[in-house]
C-alpha cells in the first residue's frame, strides 16, 4: 500500500466486511449456477426417458416436455397419461398436457386471427 494512504481500522473493518460479503455473494450464485446447470442437463439427459422403468427419469422428461410445447408432444403425452400407473406423475403430466394444449389452441387462434 502507498505510504500516502492510511487506513484506520474502522475503515480496514469495513473493507474486510465488505471482501467476505462480496466472497459470499461470489459463492452464493456459483452454487446456484451449477445447481441449475445439474437440473437442466439432468432434464436434457432424461429427456427421452418418459416410458423408463425410474419414476424420477420420468419426472425429469415431464419437466422437459413442459418447455416444448407441440403437437407430437401433446400425443405422446395422452400415450404417456394411459401408461402410468403412479399418481403423483399422472397428475403432474395431465397438468402440463392442459397446459400445452391451451398454449397451442392460444397459438392456433393468433395465427388464424393474423
Amino acid at each position: 500500500m502507498p505510504t500516502w494512504i492510511s487506513l484506520d481500522d474502522s475503515e480496514d473493518r469495513a473493507w474486510r466486511i465488505l471482501k467476505v460479503a462480496g466472497l459470499a455473494l461470489l459463492g452464493a450464485g456459483a452454487v446456484t449456477a451449477l445447481g441449475a446447470w445439474l437440473a437442466r442437463d439432468q432434464m436434457v439427459r432424461h429427456r427421452k426417458d418418459l416410458f423408463s422403468p425410474h419414476p424420477l427419469r420420468r419426472l425429469a422428461a415431464l419437466g422437459y416436455l413442459r418447455s416444448h410445447p407441440d403437437v407430437d408432444n401433446v400425443l405422446l403425452l395422452r400415450d404417456f397419461l394411459a401408461w402410468e400407473e403412479r399418481p403423483l406423475l399422472r397428475r403432474k403430466a395431465s397438468g402440463i398436457l392442459e397446459a400445452m394444449e391451451d398454449d397451442l389452441a392460444a397459438a392456433a387462434e393468433s395465427a388464424g386471427g393474423a
